[in-house]
């Protein structure tokens, strides 16, 4: 249950790069290649920082050549598990994909408004579930259902309190927050008002993605890793589907609702397994939640 020394490391990349930028740019003959020096030193940052942490707790692992049964088990499961975690992320990469075909710009207002959208989904969705599936699978390790489906329900809960208003933000805000942060020389009134357009839609969404991040890892502390796949194939094939269709109407716009919509369907047959299951439904804490926020 330490999360605050892993939960700082990204501080550490982010430091690296900007001070490579700032620094190193100026000594190599491509300037832009300081900012790749600066994520490889930041990741490798990242490793040796937590190692005095670990070694304080008794809790750095051994490197070990012989064959153990849970590295069985990690294969199997560790492909299926990221894919089900994951299926956002390959849809926005869809989304980009797709974008290249449409009219210039299309890829980069859709990157710019997918790095507002993935401010708050890692805030709140991500950090929520990094905390939840620890808890869960030590619940569910010590057979004890009531304190996990507690903590389902407290995770959906703070996403809700937390997410709900951000989202509201990020839509009716789009254009003042796109304007503040990117309108500069060759990005201009035209790109921001493009890029909000797109950021209204991945908003409209971010829920839904939040909802997948805490769900997908409910399976996946009872072992489960093919639940989270089914959802996900349902729901890529539902974005791939509605890209070809709504692209060719709304161009990115067009994109942005897609991926939004198969989040919710992703975040919908999840409950639906969930509730198929008799692992959890919504208490009526979570009801009184929504009608206050």
């Amino acid at each position: 249950d330490n999360f605050s020394v892993p939960a700082f490391t990204p501080v550490l990349l982010n430091i690296s790069i900007i001070l490579s930028a700032i620094f190193l740019s100026q000594y190599l003959a491509t300037p832009i290649m300081a900012l790749a020096w600066g994520v490889l030193i930041g990741g490798v940052a990242q490793l040796f920082f937590q190692i005095p942490f670990l070694l304080k707790i008794k809790k750095l692992p051994k490197i070990q050549f012989g064959h153990h049964e849970a590295i069985t088990t990690l294969k199997k499961r560790m492909i299926p598990a990221l894919f089900g975690v994951s299926v956002s992320q390959i849809n926005l990469l869809i989304d980009t994909m797709i974008a290249s075909t449409l009219v210039a710009g299309s890829v980069s207002w859709l990157y710019y408004s997918d790095r507002l959208l993935e401010l708050p989904l890692a805030l709140i969705g991500i950090a929520l579930a990094t905390v939840a599936l620890a808890k869960l699978s030590n619940y569910y390790a010590k057979n004890d259902s009531k304190g996990f489906k507690k903590t389902i329900n407290k995770a959906l809960l703070y996403a809700l309190l937390l997410g709900m208003p951000s989202c509201i933000g990020l839509v009716l805000l789009s254009e003042e927050l796109i304007i503040t942060l990117f309108q500069y020389e060759a990005f201009d009134a035209y790109a921001a008002k493009k890029s909000s357009l797109s950021l209204q839609a991945y908003g409209s969404g971010l829920m839904a993605f939040i909802a997948v991040k805490i769900l997908a890892p409910v399976f996946l502390s009872r072992g489960d890793t093919k639940t989270p796949v089914k959802a996900g194939i349902v729901a890529m094939t539902s974005n791939i589907l509605l890209n070809l269709i709504l692209a060719y109407y709304y161009g990115h716009v067009g994109l942005a609702v897609a991926t939004s919509i198969s989040a919710l369907i992703n975040a919908s047959l999840l409950y639906y397994f969930l509730l198929k299951q008799s692992i959890f439904k919504f208490s009526a804490a979570f009801y009184k939640m929504l009608y206050k926020v």
